[in-house]
């Protein structure tokens, strides 16, 4: 079984956890792993520079969590981080004082650079840091292009009445409480799929989207030229899940990005936003929480399988459960083909 999932953001790592586990449990290979193969291809909009070190949180949230390195309590970092580089670094004035690098991140960023610097492309550094622990699956960064997302916010102070702020600072420091008029990556249009992604698209059994944020994190994915078309070309079925339920986002501020791209945050308005591949869209089936189930027939109306299932991934029991209603809807999709 070869599942590629496109995520980015903590409830993409919390799903990818899911998927490795549901995985092991399905296709055990005897010694505790799993004759499946997981590609993750990662959001890298959110990525930056920052006190002359490159940034990518997406990455670093998957890699920390599939190693269990990850700190549950904080939702993002190191377990047993400590600040003292930060707090050194604001005495200095470098560098957001909003924005906090613990030394055992800080630790990941510099490798990162050194790398970069010595010329390796984010691809090949992500690789690198992969071999420190057992993941399990495979990561992979949506593009080694730099396709930082800015957004473009009002301010009356200036003259046209609009200023643009890196995605992280407007997130970070504003907590998205500035109305975003739009979102921008940077490069997007000169971008291409960083070595692999569309290998693995187009070689899977299944695709997954994430419940990640559907306008960031997966929009930035999708942008990449090159991403969208290998998703419309693979054979395997692609089944999204949501990442609103009952009308509130699962986590993070989703619901103050969708308005910007005039999407309603609602488990349907964001199926139809991706849309049905029979209609040019990204998606075949389409998981919403059992609080949504009136939306399922309205939904599969739209051209996809729609199906209602619990979607609160609150331990990794509950987030395997949801993997495995994803997989179950695409061997429910590929069945029906069968039959045509």
């Amino acid at each position: 079984m070869r599942i590629t999932v496109l995520a980015g953001g903590v409830g993409g790592a919390r799903f990818v956890r899911g998927v490795r586990e549901e995985c092991a449990r399905r296709w055990p290979d005897g010694s505790g792993g799993t004759d499946a193969s997981v590609t993750v291809v990662v959001n890298t909009g959110d990525d930056l520079w920052l006190a002359g070190v490159r940034l990518m949180p997406d990455f670093d949230s998957l890699l920390y969590s599939l190693a269990g390195v990850n700190d549950t309590e904080r939702g993002w970092g190191r377990a047993g981080e400590t600040e003292r580089v930060a707090a050194e670094l604001r005495e200095w004035g470098v560098g957001w004082p909003w924005f906090t690098l613990g030394d055992l991140d800080l630790g990941t960023h510099l490798a990162r650079t050194a790398w970069l610097r010595e010329g390796a492309t984010p691809s090949e550094v992500a690789r690198r840091l992969q071999l420190r622990w057992p993941l399990g699956v495979r990561l992979i960064p949506a593009t080694d292009t730099e396709v930082d997302t800015h957004v473009l916010v009002a301010d009356a102070d200036q003259l046209d009445g609009e200023r643009e702020l890196h995605f992280q600072e407007w997130w970070t420091r504003y907590r998205a409480a500035l109305p975003a008029i739009a979102f921008r990556q940077r490069n997007i249009e000169d971008a291409r799929p960083a070595p692999g992604v569309v290998e693995a698209i187009l070689g899977s059994d299944l695709v997954l989207v994430a419940p990640s944020n559907p306008v960031v994190s997966i929009g930035t994915i999708v942008s990449v030229p090159g991403i969208r078309e290998a998703i419309l070309e693979t054979r395997a079925p692609v089944v999204g899940v949501s990442p609103i339920i009952g009308g509130k986002v699962v986590r993070g501020m989703a619901d103050a990005c969708l308005p910007a791209i005039g999407v309603d945050t609602s488990a349907e308005a964001v199926g139809r936003h991706y849309g049905a591949r029979s209609a040019g869209g990204i998606l075949d089936g389409w998981l919403v929480d059992e609080a949504d189930a009136a939306a399922v027939a309205s939904l599969e109306e739209a051209g996809l399988v729609a199906a209602s299932v619990p979607l609160w991934m609150r331990d990794l029991d509950t987030s395997a459960a949801l993997a495995g209603a994803s997989i179950e809807l695409g061997d429910r999709i590929q069945e029906h083909r069968e039959l045509r």
